[in-house]
């Protein structure tokens, strides 16, 4: 059993998967919004325990049986990027991330948690080169993640980042793409090559950024917007294309953003094109977001099932049908080896 804990700015999203052969079946899963601080804005443990007691609600009520649990920090607050070595072992890259981790990220790197992957090894470029992830944490960040599972009554075993556990979930093995994940504060682009994350960024425009262009384009209030945002989107025919006005140039703002990350990935990174993009989070089943991007980039757009890799009951795909985009972290985490 592996249980993948997703708290997020206004939803708590959990995943329980079962190990089967080379895949995964699908034993439980659970939605719940809250009012509660996340642990990244949380100045004590006061201001934690609507949100922990949310959590402890919602693994009674999805009956996960679990209580180890696997959680992802916001891609806001880690520093993710790539650096390149000459054609060390695993071990040399080991030690060369130890002592050279410092000059790549903001914090001093005795307060950061830092752990690395290999991302690919380029023997035919000249000179010979090893692709290295290197991803940092603030410890004091990770403390108060791991304090608010443990108030919840869950054990903690492993930490990682949202786009680490999206590209688990969503990306194709054997080609390049690119994930968008539209959370409310922030939307976090990744690129991925078989399977592996090598690009990130995390941008501000989101989820609330779109529902205040709505509010203030026609005047109502952010609940309304919100609704006028889910229902219609970036429909041309609904609502004679208001919210589709309002919604086009916050819209413009995410896909230049993906154009710079793909340029920039080709260019800095000498990495392969994405042939396609596949979108993820609450904003992604907006009416109309895939084909809007699709043109605006000129690459087949797609919304991410989370739970294509993963075999689920034929009953509970009904359940799931129009939350499945809010469960891609969940899915990727639970499906941590």
């Amino acid at each position: 059993m592996s249980v993948g804990l997703d708290i997020g700015t206004k939803t708590i999203k959990m995943v329980e998967l079962v190990k089967q052969g080379a895949g995964f079946s699908l034993r439980a899963s659970g939605i719940v919004g809250h009012k509660g601080k996340t642990p990244d804005q949380s100045k004590d443990e006061k201001e934690l325990v609507i949100l922990t007691e949310a959590i402890r609600k919602l693994h009674k009520d999805a009956k996960i049986s679990s209580k180890e649990v696997i959680i992802a920090l916001p891609e806001t607050q880690v520093y993710t990027r790539t650096i390149k070595f000459p054609l060390l072992t695993d071990a040399e890259v080991a030690s060369a991330v130890k002592w050279e981790a410092e000059q790549y990220i903001p914090i001093p790197a005795n307060e950061a948690i830092i752990q690395h992957q290999i991302v690919e090894r380029r023997e035919d470029t000249t000179p010979p080169q090893v692709v290295v992830l290197l991803v940092a944490a603030p410890k004091a960040l990770v403390e108060k993640y791991a304090r608010a599972v443990e108030m919840s009554g869950m054990n903690l075993t492993t930490i990682e980042t949202e786009l680490m556990a999206l590209v688990r979930s969503l990306a194709p093995m054997d080609q390049s793409s690119m994930i968008v994940d539209f959370g409310a504060r922030s939307s976090d682009i990744a690129i991925a090559k078989n399977g592996t994350l090598v690009f990130s960024r995390s941008i501000p425009t989101a989820g609330e950024a779109f529902t205040r262009a709505v509010s203030q384009f026609l005047g109502v209030d952010e609940t309304q917007a919100e609704e006028y945002k889910r229902t219609y989107g970036l429909s041309a025919t609904q609502l004679e294309g208001k919210v589709k006005q309002a919604l086009d140039p916050v819209f413009r703002v995410v896909s230049d953003e993906m154009k710079k990350a793909i340029h920039f990935y080709q260019s800095e990174e000498k990495g392969d094109s994405p042939t396609s993009a596949i979108l993820a989070g609450g904003t992604a089943g907006m009416p109309e977001a895939a084909s809007t991007l699709t043109k605006l980039l000129g690459i087949e757009v797609i919304v991410g099932n989370p739970f294509s890799k993963v075999s689920v009951d034929p009953q509970a795909v009904t359940q799931l049908a129009g939350y499945a985009p809010l469960y891609s972290i969940a899915v990727g985490l639970a499906m941590r080896e």
